[in-house]
């Protein structure tokens, strides 16, 4: 168990505008106060004291608070807010006291908050780039989708197409009457679509500084865009042990709920970034696709959705997404040829062999 009681622990509950602070001094006293939540108004706060432990939680300014924080000469943990289920469900809720027991556990035992460990700029600006392009990706859907919905509520079908090519091949069959509705979108659409081929090229090109992509990327169905968005959201291959541990962080791992005898099946945990784990499944979809070429990994999944039940094939689809991430870490951290198939006896052989 870690505690800190060598020197005093501070819990900071962040706000938009402004953020509380309780400060848990080393006699078991306390000193409550209030900071903007601008980088002024944090170095005002924590230049000159006296080195502390402090505990702030995930959110929108954790990450450059963390950093303004620690420059000041402090240790900062960020705690897991899924951790943090006493705070969120207590009947006595302020932002006060949320600083006060942010504070206490701390205090109490640090691993209790899952810390988290923020992504330096370089990572974050870089992933932003691929964040973007899915942000104007989702626009593009959203306008062809209703574009389609309001053709079809006036009982004319636009020619299928994919979203990329609804700009150029499908204005022709707008009729008169929907011209003035539906002329603007296609000029949006145009721009968004120039945008998003620009975005293409700005991650082909993020891509080259991270040569590690192309190991990432070996097996097929995983996309430069996958490989990119991967690495950047782990930043460290050396931040897990054991590349099982990926698809737990990935969020792709059930839930449990064992008790007694009950253990029932549920859904996963969807914790961690939901943009790098919808990537994924969308890899295993293609994987157990029409158009997925054979492997070990498609060969598994296929028999996992064939033992029947219900939604058999979105728990297969799940789990594909689950097996990949950690097959894609095993490859970035040992920079191996990936043999589609194969591979899997291949080192469960090594295993043996070294024990």
């Amino acid at each position: 168990m870690t505690k800190n009681t060598t020197c005093e622990t501070i819990g900071c509950d962040i706000g938009d505008k402004t953020s509380e602070i309780c400060v848990l001094r080393r006699d078991g006293s306390k000193v409550e106060a209030t900071i903007r939540t601008t980088q002024e108004g944090v170095t005002k706060f924590f230049k000159g004291r006296e080195a502390a432990h402090v505990v702030i939680e995930v959110g929108a300014h954790s990450r450059w608070m963390s950093q303004v924080i620690e420059e000041c000469g402090h240790r900062v943990t960020v705690a897991d807010p899924r951790r943090l289920k006493m705070i969120s469900a207590s009947n006595m809720k302020t932002d006060r006291r949320d600083a006060e027991l942010l504070a206490r556990m701390g205090r109490a035992d640090e691993d209790l908050l899952a810390p988290v460990k923020h992504r330096n700029n370089e990572l974050q600006a870089d992933l932003a780039v691929a964040k973007a392009r899915d942000l104007l990706v989702a626009t593009r859907t959203k306008i062809v989708n209703h574009v389609r919905g309001v053709m079809k509520s006036f009982g004319d079908r636009l020619p299928q197409c994919t979203s990329a090519a609804f700009a150029q091949k499908t204005p022709d069959g707008v009729p008169v009457l929907l011209k003035a509705a539906l002329a603007p979108l296609y000029e949006v659409l145009e721009k968004v679509d120039e945008q998003i081929k620009h975005y293409n090229q700005a991650i082909e090109q993020i891509a080259e500084r991270y040569p590690d992509t192309r190991v990432v990327s070996q097996p097929k169905g995983v996309g430069t865009l996958t490989a990119l968005v991967f690495i950047l959201t782990i930043g460290d291959k050396d931040l897990f042990p054991r590349s099982r541990t990926v698809g737990a962080y990935m969020g792709l791992r059930p839930r449990k709920d064992q008790s007694g005898d009950g253990d029932p099946q549920l859904r996963i945990t969807k914790a961690g970034d939901a943009f790098v784990r919808r990537l994924l499944v969308g890899c295993a979809n293609h994987i157990l696709g029409p158009f997925g070429e054979d492997s070990d990994l498609r060969r598994w999944g296929l028999a996992l959705a064939e033992r029947g039940g219900k939604n058999a094939k979105k728990r297969a689809k799940v789990a594909v997404a689950r097996k990949l991430a950690v097959l894609m870490h095993r490859l970035w951290i040992t920079g191996e040829v990936y043999e589609p198939v194969g591979y899997h006896a291949k080192q469960v052989a090594k295993k043996a062999k070294a024990a």
